[in-house]
C-alpha cells in the first residue's frame, strides 16, 4: 500500500542581504534617485510619527495641510511617489516640524601630486 503523506515541498533559505547604509542604492537604482528616495522616506517617516504623536485624524490633516482627503489618505498609506521632497518639508512645518539638512562628508578628491597644470608654451 502506498503512503499518503503529502510530499513536503523544500524550503529554500536564502543568505542575508548586506545593506550598505542606503536601501535604494542596493536595489539598484542610480545614486541620485537612490538620495531622492532615501530623503522622501525619511521626511515621510518622520512626518507618520508626528501624525501618530498628535493623533491626528485625516480631517485634521486635511485642515493643517490644506490637502483633499484623497491625497491624505495616499500620504498615510505611504504613496509618495508623486510627492516632491519640498511639498515634504512643507507638510512637516506645517505640522510643527522644523527640517534640517545635515551633509556628512565622505572625503575630499585629492589630486595626484604629479599632476600639475603646464603653461602654454610661447609661439614665436
Amino acid at each position: 500500500m502506498k503512503s499518503t503523506k503529502p510530499a513536503r515541498n523544500k524550503i529554500k533559505v536564502e543568505q542575508p542581504q548586506i545593506t550598505h547604509g542606503n536601501v535604494f542604492d542596493d536595489l539598484g537604482f542610480s545614486p541620485e534617485e537612490a538620495l531622492s528616495l532615501k530623503i522622501r522616506t525619511d521626511c515621510h517617516s518622520a512626518l507618520m510619527a508626528l501624525v501618530e504623536r498628535h493623533h491626528y485624524t485625516q480631517r485634521d490633516l486635511q485642515k493643517i495641510l490644506d490637502q483633499p482627503q484623497p491625497r491624505i489618505s495616499e500620504l498615510l498609506n505611504g504613496k509618495i511617489s508623486t510627492l516632491s521632497i519640498e511639498k515634504l518639508l512643507e507638510y512637516l512645518e506645517r505640522l510643527g516640524a522644523k527640517p534640517q539638512l545635515t551633509v556628512k562628508t565622505r572625503g575630499v578628491p585629492r589630486i595626484k601630486a604629479s599632476t600639475r597644470l603646464q603653461q602654454p608654451s610661447k609661439i614665436t
